[in-house]
Order: structure tokens, then C-alpha cells, then sequence
């Protein structure tokens, strides 16, 4: 079983910054693409960024030179920047992973971390 646990979301101001963590744990010999999604009031849940083993990212238009995704494949974690935060960036953030097994890939999602971003 393989779990996701994100942090370091919260209330700050428009133009502040917050860094989002998530941390793997469980059974897994692997971890392959790893990703943020977030899911504002009253929308679907959409793409932020995206990285993959080997370093590879993906980022939405809207978050693109304001947001920067990493991750430490050491300690199954993957990191979310959020610089020059504006009130619309305001959701629910989730972290996602993609993890091989011996039969197929798992999609496993974290329980979400709060942002607020205040005007």
C-alpha cells in the first residue's frame, strides 16, 4: 500500500510564496512521473506541474515562470514553488504519483493541502 501525504499549504498574501511538500511511503520498488493537481471551488481538479523520474517537466500555462516543481527520489518527495501567488491560485492542492507494480501502474493521490491566497 502506498501512500501520499502533501504539506505546507495555508493563507498568504497575494504576491507571497508557499512551498508544498509531498511525501511517498508504502511498498514500492518505484516512482515514476509525480505531480501537482489542484481543485479551486466550484471547478475540476486540473494539472499544475508535472515531473518525471528523469527530471522532465510540465507545467500549465497559468503557473508557468511562477511555479516550479522538483523532487528528491531518495526520499520519494516531490516539491511544489509557488512564487508571486495571485487569489486564483486559491484551491486544494494534490499531489499525485505513478507507481509501477508488477502487473500495472498505480495512480495514487494524496488527501490534498489547502491554499488560500488572500487579495
Amino acid at each position: 500500500q502506498v501512500q501520499l501525504v502533501e504539506s505546507g499549504g495555508g493563507l498568504v498574501q497575494a504576491g507571497g510564496s508557499l512551498t508544498l511538500s509531498c511525501a511517498a511511503s508504502g511498498s514500492m520498488f518505484a516512482i515514476n512521473a509525480m505531480g501537482w493537481y489542484r481543485q479551486a471551488p466550484g471547478k475540476e481538479r486540473e494539472l499544475v506541474a508535472t515531473i518525471t523520474s528523469v527530471g522532465r517537466t510540465n507545467y500549465a500555462d497559468s503557473v508557468k515562470g511562477r511555479f516550479t516543481i522538483s523532487r528528491d527520489n531518495g526520499e520519494n518527495t516531490v516539491y511544489l514553488q509557488m512564487n508571486s501567488l495571485k487569489p486564483e491560485d486559491t484551491a486544494v492542492y494534490y499531489c499525485n504519483a505513478d507507481i509501477p507494480t508488477t502487473l500495472a501502474s498505480l495512480e495514487v493521490w494524496g488527501p490534498g493541502t489547502l491554499v488560500t491566497v488572500s487579495s
